[in-house]
This record gives C-alpha cells, sequence and structure tokens, in this order.
C-alpha cells in the first residue's frame, strides 16, 4: 500500500484573496499614472500661481510710465496720518540722524530756522532725507506733516490750510 500524499503545510490562497490582490495591483499603478497626467496636463491649477496666467503677464506688458491720477476733492490728511504714513520710519526711531517725534533739543535748531525752511527741506530733501513732494501726499499735506513734528517738540506752528479753489 502506498502511502497518502500529504499536502504542503502553508496556507494557500483562496479565491477572495487573490481577487483583491488582483485588484489593488492594478488600481495603484493607474491612481499612479493619473496623478502624474494630471500634474503634467491639469490646465486650471497650472495657471492659478504660475508667471504665465494672464494677470502676471499684463504686469510684465505694463507700460512703463503710467499716470495714476488721484481725487482731487479728497479730505487733506492731518499731519498725524501724514506722520504714520510717511514720516515716522525715520523720525520714529531717528534713523539716519534724523530728529526724533517730541525731542525737543534735536528739534530746537530747525524750528528756530522757520516753519517754511523746515517745509522746504521736507519738501526738496535735505541730508539723508529724500525729497517728499510730489509723492503720496501734497505739498500741503507734508507741511502739515512738518507742523506736527516740530509743535510736538514744542513748536507752535499752525497746521497749514488748504488752499483756496
Amino acid at each position: 500500500m502506498t502511502a497518502p500524499q500529504q499536502q504542503p503545510n502553508h496556507p494557500g490562497k483562496s479565491p477572495q484573496q487573490v481577487l483583491v490582490t488582483g485588484f489593488f495591483a492594478l488600481l495603484i499603478p493607474l491612481l499612479a499614472v493619473a496623478a502624474l497626467a494630471n500634474s503634467f496636463f491639469g490646465g486650471p491649477a497650472y495657471e492659478k500661481d504660475n508667471a504665465t496666467s494672464a494677470k502676471a503677464k499684463a504686469v510684465r506688458l505694463q507700460k512703463v510710465g503710467t499716470v495714476e491720477l488721484r481725487d482731487a476733492n479728497r479730505p487733506l490728511s492731518t499731519g498725524e496720518q501724514v506722520f504714520k504714513a510717511q514720516c515716522s520710519a525715520c523720525h520714529a526711531t531717528g534713523a539716519a540722524g534724523s530728529p526724533k517725534l517730541g525731542d525737543a533739543a534735536a528739534w530746537g535748531p530747525r524750528i528756530a530756522t522757520g516753519f517754511e525752511a523746515l517745509v522746504h527741506s521736507a519738501l526738496k530733501g535735505k541730508g539723508a532725507m529724500a525729497p517728499q513732494g510730489g509723492g503720496n501726499f501734497n505739498d500741503t499735506e507734508v507741511a502739515r506733516g512738518v507742523a506736527y513734528m516740530a509743535n510736538a517738540a514744542g513748536a507752535k506752528f499752525a497746521e497749514p490750510e488748504p488752499p483756496a479753489k
């Protein structure tokens, strides 16, 4: 008599396991190919923040000189507003030797030259201070900023009124 054949002692794969394994073996490469295709050929997501977007092209093709019109009837900024927006970068810290806001000792000799001389220095520039005329504020607003800073150091300058129309 012959001995019955013995089955190997390892578990076999059931049909369910073969189906699940085959499914994932096909799904994973398909997802990888789809992701690569989307990264290469995906349209709108590529244009959003890219240098080739319509907005970026328009900025690059803009004329060199542009004119920006401001409302001539807008209310004038106060001296404090001008100081905070334009002057505080240097005059709040004393950068480049500028007199700090409220420093009477540093402002004293400058105040002694008179309001018109201070305004002229602000509009045309002096030392390390660049000319302020022609920027975001008109000459009257710059003069108001000068009056605000000088008055904080003890001067008694009146804030300039808007010019008559």
